[in-house]
């Protein structure tokens, strides 16, 4: 089966969804052999004014409901990256360097992008700065110098608005999305968190119906 997974690497149900999909990929049973491609949604790209310390506080809070769905660890307020001085959620760098590791890197964006995810809301660190997405990458054995080479082209910014595009086109606004393909068909299969056991019961639905 083929699967698309619509994602941005700062949404935070996203970050919670990655233990399902993990669970998924080691054991994909009837679904095997199973190729995911991912494709960057683009949650709050370009954004330039810095999160009040209210806002910054209520997703925080939001955390807390993911953390309790999904098992996955996040720092605590006021330890967040929210809470950085003059932290901007400007999602696009870190949708950027997801999109370069999968150009020049493919073999390890998965695990690139679940390492961004976890540097943000587990570690605290902040993802919208090329060099912390640069640690990351190196973190990882990429060559750090070739990875910011490749985050600072033209051609990884416009592959990503790419990614933005294709996104609206698809009429997806909310994330994390999961789409089977099935020859020149797409099917939503999930949209938003959800354990493993429910998606296994949705992909087996989506692979009957175009059975």
């Amino acid at each position: 089966m083929n699967l698309i997974y619509v994602v941005d690497p700062m949404c935070s149900w996203c970050y919670g969804f990655a233990r399902t999909m993990d669970e998924l990929l080691a054991a994909p049973g009837e679904f095997a052999p199973l190729q995911l491609a991912l494709v960057m949604g683009g949650l709050r790209p370009f954004t330039t004014e810095p999160i009040t310390p209210e806002r910054a506080n209520e997703l925080a809070g939001h955390w807390h409901h993911v953390a309790e769905a999904s098992g996955q660890p996040f720092a605590q307020a006021p330890h967040t990256a929210l809470h950085l001085p003059g932290f901007v959620y400007d999602t696009e760098p870190a949708a950027r360097a997801v999109v370069t590791v999968r150009a020049h890197w493919p073999k390890v964006v998965w695990r690139y992008l679940k390492a961004v995810q976890h540097a943000f809301y587990a570690e605290g660190k902040n993802v919208v700065q090329p060099e912390v997405l640069a640690d990351v990458a190196e973190a990882l054995g990429i060559a750090r110098a070739d990875f910011a080479r490749a985050f600072a082209s033209d051609e990884m910014r416009e592959a990503t608005k790419g990614d933005f595009a294709i996104t609206q086109q698809w009429g997806i606004r909310g994330f994390p999305a999961l789409i089977a393909e099935h020859g020149d068909h797409l099917h939503l299969v999930a949209q938003g968190f959800m354990p493993v056991e429910a998606l296994r019961e949705r992909l087996t639905a989506a692979g009957q119906a175009h059975g």
